[in-house]
């Protein structure tokens, strides 16, 4: 892998955060005004998580094209694109009425987003030492819970102002924020190719089924994600309805999980260092996700909505941790030039667990309550946890025993080399202070 051998640039950190968070605020504002008024108009399960799957498909079936672009396109060219052309999107969103149309521009605007996550996603690992990636990462992560955290809640107050058309406007004017940040932004990446191995001969292609720890995380991540992700299609109508809860409240239930998110990326990313083996931080990631499905079933005892929020604070808390961890593990174990395709692989099959979620919370909601299916996705999800937690162990578990030979030979060449005599004493390095212990 590859870092930034020098200094970190944090200019540009900040520009990708702020990027990052409005345009995800504009996001999440489009698809909330679009649920709340699928919601007050009478729709059912189905529609909603029609409307959902229209927004997560793209991000599926063109994960292996976008994933190429960003390691062969320069990322300032898609950033403007994408930006300008999802813009666009947006801004005939708000004057459509059409129904089929509306999924259409949704599943374009979904289209845009495919492109623009794997560049952002790899160009922070660009940006920094390999030292600074956690901290990077946790603002990376931050920028987007910001912007999930505004976007439901400001929905719920303009829908209920204005309609849909003023939410989907703002919408179309943070997308020039994505262009503005492409054009400023200094690390540029994108267009380089596999560099030649010694000798000449070709380096090997990176791939997802060559790293057995990578394909059991990004398994087991797709994994728990579907078993738990149909409380994204019931949450609505488990508040409006069987807690008899106002469109301010459902923001706020809702608005609590991404804020719990934002406190658990920074927590957890102080704990990355602690994690010196990939197999260890593979599995931390794996038992925040068990936290994320133990709160979405003590979410289904509640009463009231307002006694949700604590608990998906909590929950939220362990989904950043697992965010962080992820990115970091993915920075550490894929090459430079393929990290625009290993995180669209990684984005896609999230984003196609999800989808298997949307499509269960529509049709159990046809069949039953609410709350029941809030109670079985969060049971579910813990007993995928359960079940995938043995192919990763697995996985960390042959890598560790892979490793062994190396450090034997290691030991064995410091053993010989007091033998051979002592090394010449090197001059220290004039102007740098040795380090601090543990830093």
């Amino acid at each position: 892998m590859s870092f930034t051998p020098v200094a970190s640039r944090w200019s540009d950190v900040w520009l990708v955060t702020a990027a990052r968070g409005i345009s995800s605020c504009g996001d999440f504002l489009a698809a909330s005004a679009l649920t709340l008024a699928l919601q007050s108009a009478g729709a059912g399960g189905l529609a909603v998580s029609g409307l959902l799957m229209a927004a997560t498909l793209p991000l599926v079936v063109l994960a292996p094209l976008t994933g190429r672009l960003a390691d062969r396109v320069d990322s300032r060219t898609l950033l403007v694109v994408a930006g300008l052309a999802q813009s666009g999107v947006s801004l005939a969103l708000a004057y459509t009425g059409h129904p089929a149309l509306v999924i259409v521009l949704v599943g374009l605007l979904a289209a845009g987003l495919a492109v623009t996550q794997p560049v952002l996603a790899a160009l922070v690992p660009a940006m920094v030492r390999s030292e600074d990636l956690p901290r990077a990462s946790a603002l990376h992560q931050t920028a987007g819970t910001l912007g999930a955290l505004a976007g439901p809640a400001l929905a719920g107050v303009l829908v209920g102002s204005f309609g849909t058309r003023i939410p989907l406007l703002v919408d179309a004017a943070s997308y020039l924020v994505l262009v503005a940040a492409g054009l400023l932004i200094r690390t540029r990446r994108g267009g380089a190719r596999p560099a030649p191995a010694a000798g000449g001969t070709p380096a090997v292609a990176w791939r997802l089924r060559r790293d057995p720890l990578l394909l059991a995380t990004v398994t087991g991540v797709a994994g728990v994600i579907a078993a738990v992700g149909a409380i994204n299609v019931v949450e609505v109508f488990f508040i409006r309805e069987t807690l008899g809860s106002s469109t301010t409240m459902y923001g706020l239930v809702t608005g609590s999980w991404t804020l719990g998110v934002l406190v658990g990326a920074w927590i957890f990313a102080r704990a990355v260092a602690r994690f010196g083996q990939d197999g260890a931080l593979a599995r931390a990631g794996l038992a925040m996700l068990g936290g994320c499905c133990l709160m979405v079933l003590a979410a289904a005892a509640v009463p009231t909505a307002l006694l949700i929020v604590p608990i998906f604070l909590v929950g939220g808390a362990f989904n950043g941790g697992n965010n962080v961890f992820g990115n970091v593990l993915m920075a550490r174990r894929v090459p430079e030039t393929a990290r625009g395709r290993a995180f669209a692989i990684y984005g896609g099959a999230v984003q196609g667990a999800t989808m298997v979620g949307y499509l269960t919370g529509g049709l159990l909601l046809e069949l039953l309550d609410p709350r029941p299916l809030v109670a079985a996705a969060g049971l579910a999800g813990l007993v995928a946890v359960a079940v995938l937690l043995v192919p990763l162990s697995r996985a960390a578990r042959a890598e560790r025993t892979a490793r062994l030979p190396e450090r034997a030979a290691r030991a064995a060449v410091a053993a010989v080399e007091p033998a051979v005599g002592p090394r010449p004493a090197r001059e220290p390095d004039a102007g740098l202070a040795t380090p601090a212990p543990g830093r």
